[in-house]
């Protein structure tokens, strides 16, 4: 079964790439290029770059998710088992999940076409961010998506649980929607977060989240090419429509999977550190979020409004190139996802450590940039 979930990777690469030559393509015959922003935000110079990418990511993922659940919801499906090693057995589980399944995509849709008219006419940021905890409270009910269950004994019934999800689909969204502000960066971190992820769902055997979570990697990895290239400036940027996307799919499937051992041994003192992976997993980002949200409250400024102080802009202000500085933010997210897909396995003390780690990391970073700026 692991291989048929890596297969899925594979297969969405392949497809990523054409889809995003496609709309790189039709970006540039329609104008759709990169664009000021909102009255107040304040943004690089405009590049003549078609900002489409989220159309190929985000098609990439829609169109092989509904082929497959709809291979689970036909004849089809077993016929195909049977050449598959290790997927017959599963096959009633993950046929079990095709209605949920539909819910996300569903989400996902309207959560991509948002970003792509905000990419097409800026939003203003309230009623953007209403409509993301709309399509975040959705997703919670409709999937049957919910955190920390284990809440529910103690506030009267699953209403806080309820409620924190929804807040963490809409911040990690909202995260990666704000690295999206250099080459590289939100398809970087998205691909480190999304792999380290996949590879906890993989060791969990939660199959329908991994299988998600292959195609999201996938499709990133099949854009980071043209947004990321070796030597050249990119020629297609991501947009809205797909950094609201792979956000959106981090935060709701992070927050499904269950992070207890495969045995199923109830939650205790001496694993109640799993529930924190998809933190330490997103620490940077959420960092990021947390850092500028402060920032420009303490100017006086609107925190939902953009401007060039997120981590990546401090960072190369303070003589890292833009591309060193995602190379630096995707080490950094890579550092803390290595310590989050060990964090199941772990005694207290060791998930101690982990965590300490985690926390080092940010408040060195922290150190970093406040020593560059009293400088």
């Amino acid at each position: 079964m692991h291989w048929a979930i890596l297969g899925l990777l594979l297969l969405a690469f392949v497809v990523a790439v054409p889809m995003t030559i496609a709309a790189r393509a039709l970006g540039r015959r329609l104008g759709a290029l990169d664009g000021a922003g909102v009255a107040g935000q304040v943004k690089a110079t405009p590049r003549q770059v078609p900002n489409t990418g989220g159309i190929g990511i985000a098609g990439t993922i829609l169109m092989l998710a509904l082929l497959g659940l709809a291979m689970l919801a036909t004849p089809l499906g077993p016929a195909i088992a049977r050449h598959v090693p290790g997927l017959a057995e599963h096959l009633p589980g993950l046929a079990s999940r095709v209605p949920e399944g539909l819910a996300l995509l569903l989400c996902v849709l309207l959560l991509h076409i948002v970003g792509v008219i905000d990419d097409r006419r800026a939003l203003p940021a309230v009623p953007k961010l209403v409509l993301m905890f709309a399509v975040a409270l959705a997703a919670v009910l409709l999937t049957r998506t919910r955190a920390l269950t284990l809440l529910d004994a103690y506030v009267g019934g699953p209403w806080l649980s309820v409620l924190i999800t929804v807040l963490w689909i809409v911040a990690v969204t909202n995260a990666m929607n704000f690295i999206d502000n250099m080459d590289g960066l939100c398809g970087g971190v998205a691909l480190i977060a999304g792999g380290a992820l996949l590879a906890t769902a993989l060791i969990q055997h939660q199959w329908f989240n991994a299988a998600m979570l292959a195609l999201v990697c996938g499709a990133v990895l099949g854009f980071l090419p043209f947004n990321f290239p070796l030597r050249k400036p990119a020629s297609i940027f991501m947009g809205d429509g797909g950094s609201l996307v792979c956000g959106f799919l981090l935060a709701v499937l992070s927050a499904r999977l269950t992070y207890l051992p495969v045995n199923g041994a109830p939650i205790s003192a001496m694993n109640a550190h799993a529930v924190l992976v998809p933190v330490v997993v997103l620490a940077v980002p959420i960092y990021d979020l947390v850092s500028v949200t402060f920032l420009r409250l303490w100017q006086g400024r609107n925190p939902l409004v953009g401007d060039l102080q997120h981590l990546s802009h401090r960072l190369h202000q303070r003589g890292l190139t833009r591309r060193r500085a995602v190379v630096v933010i995707c080490g950094l997210t890579a550092i803390t996802a290595a310590g989050g897909v060990m964090l199941p396995a772990l005694q207290p003390w060791q998930a101690m450590l982990v965590l300490a780690q985690t926390a080092l990391v940010l408040v060195v970073l922290g150190i970093y940039e406040l020593g560059l700026r009293s400088n």
